[in-house]
């Protein structure tokens, strides 16, 4: 365990909640880029809007890194509007585009790059902070990298006995020094945790139906 720290409790999350929603298909898109596009653009909103801002995109013929780049800023945010912060995200997204051209050919990072220099790349870029830049090493390059999200952190405080207030990187070891590294494991684990989060493990409350409140 790379942390020192066993938690059984841990894998027996993931197969409680396997069990109870099944595979979960995250994160959804018809190639790498869009699903770049939309890690970018989910920051701060919920999933039904991205959908809306990339079907926009796919309307116009705009979903494309050089199309992205091309565009002015004015255009680009009026097609991803519904997604929120569109001036804000306009910028983001020409950013992270701007990456993408110069580290990926065929949808596949360059193979130079090691997995640790595309995370520092990444998290250079302006606007990509670590949950935007894992999410596009997990889902658009499976790459072995655990997500955390304050879904994540919730259950866990509630579930695992965890500081609410813990960091990315000491909430992203446990998680990765009790599973195997495995990214099929990583992405269906992080969607898992997502959908109880949404709709059972609330803000709020957790439901009486919660699968971790009956099985942990």
């Amino acid at each position: 365990m790379s942390n020192g720290i066993v938690d059984n409790r841990i894998v027996r999350m993931y197969e409680i909640l396997f069990d109870a929603y099944g595979p979960q298909h995250w994160w959804p898109g018809d190639s790498p880029w869009e699903i770049c596009v939309g890690a970018v653009l989910t920051q701060n909103t919920n999933w039904e809007n991205v959908t809306r801002a990339i079907n926009n995109l796919k309307r116009q013929d705009a979903l494309c890194p050089h199309e992205i780049l091309a565009l002015p800023d004015s255009r680009v945010a009026a097609m991803i509007h519904p997604a929120g912060y569109f001036n804000l995200k306009t910028q983001r997204l020409k950013n992270v585009t701007e990456w993408w051209l110069d580290n990926v050919v065929d949808d596949q990072l360059f193979p130079t790059l090691t997995l640790e220099e595309a995370r520092e790349s990444l998290l250079e870029v302006n606007g990509v902070g670590q949950e935007t830049a894992d999410s596009i090493l997990l889902y658009c390059f499976n790459l072995p990298v655990f997500v955390i999200d304050s879904y994540t952190k919730r259950i866990s405080a509630r579930h695992l006995g965890t500081d609410p207030e813990i960091s990315y990187e000491e909430l992203q070891k446990l998680y990765v020094g009790n599973l195997p590294e495995d990214p099929a494991i990583y992405n269906e684990f992080h969607a898992l945790l997502v959908h109880c989060a949404k709709h059972d493990c609330r803000k709020d409350a957790c439901q009486p139906e919660c699968p971790l409140c009956n099985g942990l």
